[in-house]
């Protein structure tokens, strides 16, 4: 089905542009332009933009993706997210056992070939993590990475393919071996040097997983993980934009220190994101929820309730970052950490991944390989 929307504003992931209007047939863009549509459009209000992307959601619409690793699961969160402007996603599976790691592969990979919307690969977070920086996770679950691992995130049915892992666990000749079979390492949940983590991203490692949280800080005589992720040129760090993560202050700064278009907005979204309830169960523990913040019995962050059109509100709000760059760090940065080419961008050829919003950053519509997600 061919369809024409007629737009005031539009961002397509480099620039806004007024009076736009873009054609889609068969889930992709085929036809890109402005003033008046070439034939009857229907009229959008509000400021359309690339579908958003989300490299770490533990779960959302209720379900968690460690306690149910099923496809019925993963399209649950996916849809829950997707209210949200999220088009593109990494369910992600924290520390727990070999079998939950293998028996979620499976399903990432069921969701893949039934063209699950939204999925697009998975992330690993976890097991082989600092037990002193290890927050929420189980220290009974954490070990060294071995070859029943290995052959886990190397399979190739998985799609983009993401482990977080600590560097002091994990030598970087087993990194470069990761890097080299296509998965993206990231650096997390650490308490290493810095000289242990700049070997880490020479071995290949390419990320920090939600930055200044579960790593070692930065300090006068020690710079620590924070200081190797804000210092090399290379790297993207993900950021939890919610208020309780990390101080505003020290977003603002971070995003100011580090090379440009290397932030990248994250939610570490929990279940419930999108549905009413005050207690979920995490790997047998009661994490309560107080208003838009999670925390464990024993007083830890236990992921967030944030989604990805709030992170955008939250940067351009409580950071001061640009409209702009704040669409950008929730699509096109998180697109290219991945290596995929067509999310975060509004082009023609490209897939029709899209959100609209209001001028508060509330999503109206949400449209994913050209079909709307929200209902009139």
């Amino acid at each position: 089905m061919t369809q024409t929307y007629q737009i005031a504003r539009l961002f397509n992931g480099e620039r806004f542009h007024r009076d736009a209007w873009l054609t889609i047939d068969n889930g992709k863009i085929v036809a890109l332009g402005h003033g008046q549509a070439p034939s009857q459009a229907k009229v959008l209000t509000g400021t359309l933009v690339p579908g958003f992307v989300d490299v770490q959601v533990n779960g959302g619409g209720g379900a968690l993706f460690n306690g149910d690793r099923s496809v019925n699961a993963i399209a649950t969160i996916g849809a829950a997210h997707a209210r949200y402007g999220t088009t593109a996603f990494l369910p992600t599976l924290i520390t727990d056992s070999l079998s939950v790691l293998q028996e979620g592969a499976d399903a990432i990979a069921a969701a893949l070939r039934e063209q699950c919307p939204g999925v697009i690969g998975v992330h690993f977070e976890g097991p082989h993590l600092s037990v002193a920086k290890k927050g929420v996770h189980s220290a009974e679950h954490i070990r060294p990475l071995t070859d029943a691992e290995m052959a886990v995130y190397t399979r190739s049915d998985l799609g983009t393919v993401v482990v977080t892992l600590a560097p002091e666990t994990v030598p970087a000749s087993q990194i470069a071996e990761l890097v080299a079979a296509g998965v993206r390492v990231c650096l997390g949940h650490s308490n290493a040097d810095y000289a242990t983590a700049q070997a880490a991203l020479e071995a290949g490692a390419s990320g920090f997983t939600h930055l200044f949280n579960a790593m070692s800080p930065f300090t006068s005589r020690e710079p620590g993980m924070v200081g190797a992720a804000l210092l090399d040129p290379h790297s993207w760090c993900g950021l939890i934009v919610d208020g309780h993560h990390v101080d505003d202050a020290s977003l603002k700064l971070a995003i100011q220190a580090k090379a440009a278009q290397k932030m990248m907005l994250v939610t570490d979204a929990m279940p419930p994101v999108g549905v009413e309830g005050d207690t979920f169960t995490l790997l047998g523990r009661t994490i309560r929820r107080d208003g838009d913040k999670l925390t464990a019995p024993t007083g830890e962050l236990a992921g967030s309730v944030l989604d990805m059109a709030s992170a955008v509100r939250n940067s351009v709000h409580r950071l001061g970052v640009s409209e702009a760059e704040a669409f950008r760090m929730a699509s096109r940065y998180p697109a290219e950490f991945l290596g995929l080419e067509q999310p975060g961008r509004l082009r023609v050829g490209g897939r029709a991944d899209m959100v609209l919003l209001d001028d508060d950053f509330q999503v109206q519509q949400c449209w994913i390989g050209g079909e709307a997600v929200l209902k009139p």
